[in-house]
């Protein structure tokens, strides 16, 4: 899954989940500061910079990418070894140029785009729920428009104007990929 910050991508994976025992949200590794109510290894693998390069260095990532304001985040290959060693898919919640990374390395991958009903409502939501400064706002701001022109890159789109709604789209999109992937794996 990807999407601007602020489209609802983590609220819909909170609806999904529950209801898809085959799937497994991976945990990714950051450089950025722990937020309060984070857990290690529940919410991020919290990394320092010199760390994140020595893995990055090793090929440890699938994907990983590096924003304008210093921070990094990517997906280690060891989060997707643990979550299949459990008999379950993977569910990556990714940044868009990670997202198109991933789709690179492995082409038969369901990408979906989450976005928000119209770029106020995400200036809102992401002024709303005031996780950033104003200065790291506007840059995901602008990061959202660069997002947003991509979307056509991707297998679904989802328009989160109704929580409710939106996860039932997205519960039927991981339902119909679990069922042909399985029905793929059949002899």
């Amino acid at each position: 899954m990807t999407g601007t910050s602020g489209a609802g991508k983590g609220t819909l994976e909170r609806a999904v989940l529950p209801r898809v025992p085959e799937l497994e949200l991976a945990v990714s590794a950051t450089t950025r500061e722990r937020r309060e109510g984070e857990q290690e290894g529940r919410d991020y693998y919290f990394v320092t910079q010199k760390e994140f390069q020595r893995l990055l260095d090793a090929g440890e990532f699938l994907e990983h990418v590096d924003f304008e304001w210093g921070q990094r985040v990517g997906t280690l290959w060891s989060e997707i070894g643990r979550i299949r060693s459990e008999g379950k898919a993977p569910l990556l919640d990714l940044e868009t140029e990670g997202a198109l990374a991933v789709k690179r390395e492995i082409p038969d991958c369901v990408t979906t785009f989450v976005k928000a009903p119209s770029f106020a409502e995400l200036e809102r939501r992401l002024r709303a729920r005031a996780t950033e400064s104003g200065g790291e706002i506007e840059k995901r701001l602008e990061r959202a428009k660069r997002q947003l022109e991509q979307e056509d890159e991707f297998d679904y789109v989802i328009v989160n104007d109704d929580v409710e709604r939106a996860a039932d789209e997205l519960l039927g999109i991981v339902q119909r990929e679990l069922e042909t992937a399985g029905s793929m794996s059949a002899p």
